[in-house]
């Protein structure tokens, strides 16, 4: 868990969030960032052993989604943060990979969801539906690329097919809605590779053409301040997903 860590002082910890691993969760053996943390935690010398490390969790990522998390060490750290989750203080910024190519270089999505409890699904509706919540997003292409069957020297033949494209976007939430970002895009016709539950079947076959199995989403960026002294803080990893490699690897 130590190599996850990106950044830790007297009142936050900034940490990465692999895919696969649970914000929180309450199953039996089942790992996740705050039990691994508070375990972290617990071995350095302030607490030796004698008691229970505070562990705020101020906001969260869905399983299937890598990227930075910002936790608090103290209550004081957590109430002010939370001040600025619900201020809309707290910048977040994804990097995903959608099937195919937008229509527009950027834009902003503003939709109605309402969360299905019994599929776990978000849907998108009208703005009278009932529970539907406002979702807002901005979004921006950064780089599309060819898809190609690595399995095939197709200079062989003379032609070189691809597959599809895929295209590299940033996006800035602007709201924390369930499957937000998953529900959005695909019902904006830019569906995300690798996710099962919102993607479309031409997204779902490429996805399975070139082995993504885990959503293609990652929380790259946070800018927020600090909650103690006010400094303006801003943290970046690269994504660390397969997908994700082509677009990194000769710079973007």
């Amino acid at each position: 868990m130590q190599r996850n860590i990106i950044f830790e002082d007297r009142h936050i910890i900034i940490a990465y969030k692999p895919a696969g691993i649970a914000t929180q969760t309450a199953r039996v053996g089942q790992q996740d960032m705050v039990s691994e943390l508070k375990n972290y935690l617990a071995k350095k010398p302030e607490y030796n052993g004698k008691k229970e490390p505070y562990l705020g969790l101020v906001h969260r990522l869905d399983q299937p989604v890598s990227g930075l998390l910002v936790f608090s060490k103290t209550r004081q750290a957590s109430r002010a943060l939370g001040r600025q989750i619900t201020n809309g203080q707290i910048q977040k910024y994804y990097y995903t990979v959608i099937y195919g190519k937008p229509e527009r270089e950027q834009g902003s999505l503003t939709d109605y969801l309402y969360k299905d409890p019994k599929t776990n699904r978000s849907m998108i509706v009208k703005e009278d539906f009932p529970q539907a919540k406002k979702a807002v997003l901005d979004f921006k292409l950064i780089k599309t690329l060819f898809v190609f069957e690595e399995s095939i020297d197709w200079e062989d033949f003379g032609t070189v097919p691809h597959l599809g494209e895929a295209s590299l976007i940033e996006i800035k939430l602007l709201t924390g809605r369930h499957h937000q970002i998953r529900a959005q895009m695909s019902h904006a016709g830019m569906p995300l590779l690798g996710d099962t539950k919102y993607g479309s079947e031409s997204s779902k076959e490429l996805s399975r053409k070139t082995g993504c199995k885990s959503v293609a989403l990652c929380a790259y960026k946070l800018t927020f301040s600090h909650p103690v002294s006010g400094k303006n803080l801003t943290f970046e990893k690269q994504p660390e997903g397969e997908i994700f490699f082509p677009f990194f690897s000769s710079g973007i």
